[in-house]
């Protein structure tokens, strides 16, 4: 074997990746637990569930819905022109652009929130549906959402970092972690892409 073939350099294992996906998979059985708990309080009460589900603001659902389905695409255009040295100067942009989608979704869904105080939706003593099932449903409904937007939180945070780190050419503001916050951000819009039907369109008109 050659001196050059010893000496030659290796590629470095992406450990960011690796890490990010062992992760993900622990987040994938957090919310699975959550799905089965959907999954009893639908099968037991199902009466309690189609009215409730009927009380979700379903315009606003679908808002944040095209929100983060817009934002997965923007940041996944921010990978792509970061991978492509001719385009790398729209790459801090798109991240902002993404964090800033990521915060309308949580302005939006703010508002929702404060609807659903203000009718009486959140679960206790002046709950407003006398239906077997429907207070356990707006349980699952804001501990859903809920993490879902402690997610969201943290994945805007990282990509306005990200974003500022790489409009200043920062060396930790590279490919690898650009693609890493990514993978992380598909995954939030994938849970909600699972949430949106389950809370808003279970039997609406039923």
């Amino acid at each position: 074997m050659s001196s050059a073939a010893l000496t030659e350099p290796k590629d470095e294992p992406d450990i960011g990746k690796l890490g990010m996906w062992v992760f993900l998979a622990s987040e994938v059985l957090f919310f699975g637990g959550l799905f089965l708990a959907y999954l009893y309080g639908r099968t037991h009460w199902p009466q309690g569930w189609s009215t409730a589900s009927r009380h979700t603001d379903v315009v606003l659902g679908t808002v944040n819905t095209a929100l983060l389905l817009t934002s997965s695409a923007v940041v996944a255009l921010a990978v792509a022109c970061e991978e492509d040295a001719t385009q790398r100067r729209w790459t801090a942009r798109l991240l902002a652009l993404t964090a800033a989608l990521g915060t309308a979704f949580l302005v939006v869904k703010g508002f929702e929130w404060h609807a659903e105080w203000d009718e009486h939706l959140v679960p206790g003593p002046s709950f407003a549906l006398d239906v077997p099932g429907a207070q356990e449903f707006f349980v699952l409904y804001f501990v859903m959402t809920g993490l879902h937007g402690v997610h969201m939180i943290a994945g805007i945070a990282v990509l306005a970092v990200l974003a500022r780190g790489r409009s200043r050419r920062r060396e930790w503001a590279g490919a690898r972690q650009i693609e890493v916050a990514a993978l992380y951000w598909h995954f939030v819009d994938i849970v909600w892409i699972f949430l949106y039907p389950l809370l808003y369109l279970v039997q609406r008109h039923g």
